[in-house]
């Protein structure tokens, strides 16, 4: 099989396209024919080495897969050879996922959403899963509750939109001028210009903020929220604005994202419903990973995807 590899860390140059024998899985795993993989911010600090999840290179990047069942391995029940999956097998660790196959536990697959192909399947698990864990597990966001969503059109913030429209909320949501009809596209009901307006003089009575950004973006959405108020944060807040969320009475929370079958299940049940749709930016194929590396660099709208 054809598989993306590296052995140093740096730019999108070192991904290298490599040829390995196709794995055997094990019990309670299944291979999977990979048909789409995920590309995400975290595949790239990965890759350049600012946050070294997997230790030292040699190591294959990747963990959004959607695919087909190849093999089962003793104790799987849960799918068959030929049935359509996806997931985000093994998060924070190595899943191989830009390959033609990867091995994956079957308890963190999902069978694949019918309403959509493998390229949009692809891109859903990682940010989709994030969005969810932050909203709904995290914050517990409610019917009614005003939610404020940092860069409201990438990868995780395009999906939160959506997810937080679903659940009853009103969505207020921060972007760049580009992007702004993309992002009221998706349904928020408020989109601020980050470039024009400093949303912390816009937005107020938050009840919740998905932060996405960090430094100082933190600190100034605390400005925006409630006393009772939660900010939920995927990249940590200073010691400074968690001594100002505690001194104002705001929950402060900082997740990172694990592999959640019952989570895939309810984002299925969504796009099913036609309450969620991911958005493409662009698909590559396999060979191409260090270009789609260096597009998703640009910051475009939606998600980006290798296909198989």
């Amino acid at each position: 099989m054809q598989a993306i590899s590296q052995t140093s860390v740096g730019g999108p140059e070192i991904l290298t396209l490599v040829t390995r024998p196709v794995p055997t899985p094990g019990a309670g795993d299944v291979l999977v024919r990979v048909r789409a993989a995920g590309v995400n911010p975290v595949d790239i600090a990965v890759r350049a080495g600012w946050y070294p999840l997997l230790g030292e290179p040699p190591y294959t990047i990747g963990w959004d897969i959607s695919g087909i069942v190849e093999q089962i391995g003793p104790g799987v029940t849960d799918f068959a050879i030929g049935d359509e999956v996806f997931g985000m097998p093994r998060f924070p660790k190595e899943a191989a996922a830009y390959a033609e196959f990867v091995i994956a536990p079957a308890s963190e697959l999902s069978f694949k959403p019918k309403k959509i192909d493998h390229a949009h399947a692809g891109g859903l698990p990682l940010a989709g899963l994030t969005a969810w864990q932050a909203l709904v597990g995290a914050g517990n966001i409610k019917h009614g509750q005003r939610v404020l969503i940092h860069a409201a059109a990438g990868g995780v913030g395009h999906l939160a939109v959506q997810i937080a429209k679903a659940r009853g909320a009103h969505v207020v949501a921060t972007t760049s001028p580009a992007k702004v009809d993309f992002v009221r596209s998706l349904g928020a009901d408020e989109v601020i210009d980050y470039t024009t307006t400093d949303f912390a003089d816009v937005a107020n009575d938050i009840d919740l903020v998905l932060e996405t950004i960090g430094g100082e973006n933190a600190e100034r959405s605390l400005k925006t929220l409630k006393s009772n108020g939660t900010l939920i944060s995927l990249i940590g807040i200073s010691d400074k604005a968690k001594a100002t969320a505690k001194e104002l009475g705001i929950r402060n929370e900082h997740i990172s994202v694990v592999p959640d079958r019952e989570a895939l299940e309810e984002l299925s049940r969504l796009i099913e419903a036609g309450k969620l749709a991911v958005q493409m930016a662009k698909t590559f194929p396999l060979a191409q990973a260090g270009a789609a590396h260096t597009f998703l660099g640009t910051k475009p709208a939606g998600k980006v995807v290798l296909t198989m």
